[in-house]
């Protein structure tokens, strides 16, 4: 399963490309599934260390249910609109509070391929800024950064929005890099599954 992580809270632009980028990739017959942040309860991690003896994060809220999604997940895909040039502060709480999965489980994200979206409302938003945070969690818990690659998704899918769910529908050039990006992160998957 692919888990796609949606770090807006509201249903418009970021929530429409994480869709897209989860059917394409069910269309090249893998099965994903998307949590949002959408109308959840996000406590931010305190740093309270009560994870570290492997009961896992002593706030009871709506990121529970990522953790066993999480340790499931054969690939991530962390999509999230740009706020003051990273990612918003919904889904830089669920990030933090992985902390808590990998206390029990060190390895549960090593090696799994990830790959990153990030929508702006202006053509330079910050959207580079906020697709390397994404990328830095990534390399620090051990998950595998995949690009679309040279020309146009260096760092993964980028997508102006001007605001609007019309605009990022419109954006032919975010498209192309998002389906330069799934191509290559269903490649790494495909490649990773066991032959039958």
């Amino acid at each position: 399963m692919i888990l796609g992580l949606c770090g807006s809270p509201r249903a418009q632009a970021t929530e429409h490309v994480l869709e897209a980028t989860l059917k394409m990739l069910e269309e090249r017959g893998l099965e994903t599934r998307l949590w949002t942040v959408r109308g959840k309860r996000i406590g931010f991690c305190v740093h309270c260390d009560g994870c570290l003896g492997g009961g896992g994060c002593v706030i009871q809220d709506d990121v529970q249910e990522v953790y066993p999604l999480l340790r499931e997940a054969e690939g991530l895909i962390i999509a999230s609109p740009v706020y003051n040039g990273g990612v918003s502060a919904q889904m830089k709480a669920v990030m933090d509070r992985t902390r808590a999965l990998l206390a029990s489980d060190p390895d549960s994200l090593r090696g799994k391929p990830g790959m990153a979206i990030a929508v702006g409302g202006d053509r330079a938003g910050g959207q580079e800024l906020a697709l390397q945070q994404i990328s830095t969690y990534y390399t620090i818990n051990g998950v595998l950064t995949l690009s679309g690659g040279f020309f146009g998704a260096n760092l993964g899918a980028s997508f102006w929005s001007k605001d609007t769910l019309a605009g990022v529908k419109g954006d032919e050039e975010g498209f192309r890099g998002l389906r330069k990006t799934v191509k290559r992160f269903s490649e790494h998957i495909k490649r990773r599954e066991p032959e039958t």
